[in-house]
């Protein structure tokens, strides 16, 4: 008999390296596929509409909220983000593992819409190589790398609420341990593991 599909949420703060590692883990797992969030956010000139993002206005997003269309939606800095509902559903019903990647606040929104999820928070080795990796993206000010930096403690205060953690050290590492996730080996990458305990009060002072 076939498990049934089930609904994976990882999230991160910002520059933490989690599009690359779900990217990479799309690419390895057959059975998962992502669902593509709705934003407001500007596009950006790497990006296309509907793989990335569907890409909408604000007052489109105002009403599909409204109309209850979202699984989860959150304002992250000054843009929104939401999930299809209709969209998840559908992915799961054909028989496959479905990804989201969304902030901390989507997260706990789709852990009260669907307990049997399984959430997964990336961390970064440390608060000073999460600034080197920010800088080196090359798009975005020292202003808004700054904002970034004072929200990354704050949503990283919300490991816990998770799962299970992983710390993106080295790449190729935190990717097998994301599979291990995936492949129901993870006992050992819980999130309220005792090891993981001084880097968080580290990344959250």
């Amino acid at each position: 008999m076939n498990r049934p599909t089930r609904l994976y949420v990882i999230s991160a703060p910002s520059g933490a390296g989690k599009t690359s590692l779900c990217k990479a883990l799309l690419a390895k797992s057959p059975s998962l596929c992502v669902s593509v969030s709705h934003t407001t956010r500007a596009q950006r000139s790497n990006e296309q509409d509907g793989r990335d993002y569907h890409f909408i206005s604000v007052p489109e997003f105002q009403r599909l909220r409204a109309a209850g269309a979202f699984l989860e939606s959150a304002q992250v800095f000054d843009n929104y983000y939401g999930t299809g509902r209709d969209q998840v559903g559908a992915l799961l019903a054909s028989g496959r593992d479905v990804l989201l990647e969304i902030d901390w606040q989507g997260a706990r929104q789709v852990r009260a819409a669907q307990p049997d999820c399984i959430s997964i928070f990336i961390l970064p080795p440390s608060r000073a190589e999460l600034e080197r990796r920010l800088r080196s993206r090359l798009t975005d000010s020292d202003e808004v790398i700054a904002r970034r930096l004072r929200d990354a403690a704050s949503d990283m205060s919300h490991c816990p609420e998770f799962d299970f953690a992983v710390v993106n050290d080295q790449f190729e590492t935190a990717l097998a341990q994301l599979q291990d996730i995936i492949g129901g080996r993870g006992a050992s990458l819980r999130s309220d593991r005792p090891e993981l305990a001084p880097l968080l009060a580290q990344l959250v002072a």
